[in-house]
């Protein structure tokens, strides 16, 4: 059964040891996040700080921050089964028979089950406050000392297209300005912005937004995951959680939010109110610079009547965020490879920060079929703003960085196979040498062919013959060794 809430979640988790409560009091102000950063790297538990300094709201922590806690949130022995599942819908056969339709119709359940349902009202609704409210209620972050104040930094923000009226719902970093207002971090490439920019064409100048923090794990991970274009997050939500989320229209704007959410924000952004945000210590491990972004005007404050504080932090890698990449990479492994059969695996290491470093395998069938894949990576969707894309040959383990390091080098002659490419890149990357645009690099670290100027034999691969490795095998614990 899929988890209606975090608070239901958050009870698996205890019953599993992965969640440690801290009754002490801890403020907000980089102590958590240096408790945070401790437990993360140390492959430690979710964290439910009881005492935030400053609030009487809890605040959660560390939520997805393990392979085994990602697991539990979708409810599989391993991220590979949605890629499994994922792959099925992708593969429907044409049914040729009355069997065929029965066992296709079992398959489509998945999807059925994946609409969100409109409900009325709900938890989120609990308690409203249109007057004399702050967002200073909340422990909401100040996550390292150079930050420019504190940051909502897992907020689900939900917007509307003004062209096709359709929904996104993002996570966009929010720099708390004062008690009714945020800076919205909205980086050029998102579908937020995008919106943004359509309003800011309009009369009005102005889009409604809506914010939740703290949905189920799932829905709070479908915000982040780079849905395909015209899908709604919430769609994909309720196919991983094989339950359709609950959403409720809120009271100030017109749009709907997980009924079941912690905490919800009403308000609007104007074309003609940017305010400066940042530095903010990103995911990069180092700080991102200040800028001019839109002010979220905030009109109106629900949230449960026992609220918790949903956040997360960013910074040197490994962080909670690498393990939400990593269920993006096997997630949409099956989207690449509907487009690109050659695919074999990919790999985004957490030292790559999503951005920088993407290795992939495919099973190599032509000349220049390496750097085709380079200029695939480079056109689909969120991928675009891969820096530096690795291309492997299909029997290199793309998961063993030490394989790709001794392999990849092994293969290449850096003049002959680095390929350079200017385009579009991270908001983020601040060695580009403009912001969103610089150079990219390619790596054909894969078997040369005699098409491909290599003239000479390629090498065989140092291996035992497996009947002596049998033979040493019995003896293995005789020689003591």
């Amino acid at each position: 059964m899929a988890y209606r809430n975090l608070k239901e979640f958050l009870a698996r988790l205890e019953r599993e040891r992965e969640l440690r409560r801290i009754g002490l009091e801890v403020d907000p102000e980089l102590e958590i996040t240096e408790i945070t950063d401790r437990v993360t790297k140390a492959s430690g538990p979710a964290l439910l700080f009881e005492r935030p300094k400053g609030s009487a709201v809890p605040a959660v922590i560390n939520l997805l921050g393990s392979r085994r806690r990602l697991e539990l949130a979708l409810e599989v022995g391993h991220v590979d089964e949605i890629a499994a599942r994922i792959r099925s819908l992708l593969d429907l056969p044409r049914p040729q028979g009355m069997l065929d339709k029965l066992k296709l119709l079992g398959r489509l359940g998945d999807l059925d089950s994946s609409f969100p349902r409109t409900v009325k009202g709900g938890p989120c609704q609990e308690v409203v406050k249109r007057d004399n409210f702050s967002l200073f209620e909340f422990p909401i972050l100040k996550c390292w000392p150079e930050d420019g104040g504190r940051f909502i930094t897992w907020p689900l923000v939900v917007t509307r297209d003004p062209a096709t009226g359709r929904r996104n719902v993002g996570v966009y970093r929010m720099q708390v300005l004062d008690e009714r207002t945020t800076a919205m971090h909205w980086q050029t490439q998102k579908h937020g912005a995008e919106h943004f920019r359509e309003a800011s064409g309009t009369a009005a100048k102005r889009l409604e937004v809506a914010v939740a923090i703290g949905a189920e794990p799932v829905t709070a991970l479908a915000g982040v995951l780079p849905a395909p274009a015209g899908m709604d997050e919430m769609m994909l939500a309720g196919f991983l959680r094989r339950a359709p989320v609950e959403m409720t229209k809120c009271l100030t704007v017109d749009l709907e939010v997980p009924a079941e959410a912690e905490i919800v924000l009403e308000g609007y952004v104007n074309a003609n109110d940017l305010r400066t945000e940042g530095p903010f210590g990103d995911h990069t491990g180092f700080y991102s610079l200040p800028g001019r972004y839109p002010a979220f005007h905030v009109a109106c404050l629900t949230h449960r009547r026992d609220p918790l504080y949903l956040t997360t932090i960013v910074g040197r890698p490994p962080q909670e965020d690498f393990f939400m990449g990593y269920a993006v990479e096997r997630m949409f492994l099956p989207l690449m490879q509907l487009a690109h059969p050659e695919i074999v695996d990919v790999s985004m290491p957490a030292e790559g920060i999503f951005t920088n470093l993407m290795i992939v395998a495919i099973r190599k069938s032509y000349p220049g079929h390496a750097r085709k894949i380079m200029h695939a990576i480079w056109s689909m969707g969120q991928a675009m703003l891969t820096k530096v894309v690795v291309v492997v040959d299909h029997d290199v383990d793309v998961q063993d960085s030490r394989e790709v390091v001794w392999k990849a080098l092994c293969a290449i002659d850096p003049q002959r196979d680095v390929e350079f490419a200017l385009g579009p890149l991270d908001t983020l990357d601040h060695a580009a040498r403009l912001q969103d645009y610089g150079s990219k690099m390619g790596i054909d670290a894969t078997r040369k062919w005699p098409e491909e100027g290599f003239a000479r034999p390629w090498p065989g691969e140092i291996k035992m013959d497996p009947a002596v490795k049998t033979r040493i095998d019995a003896l293995w614990q005789k020689l003591g060794l």
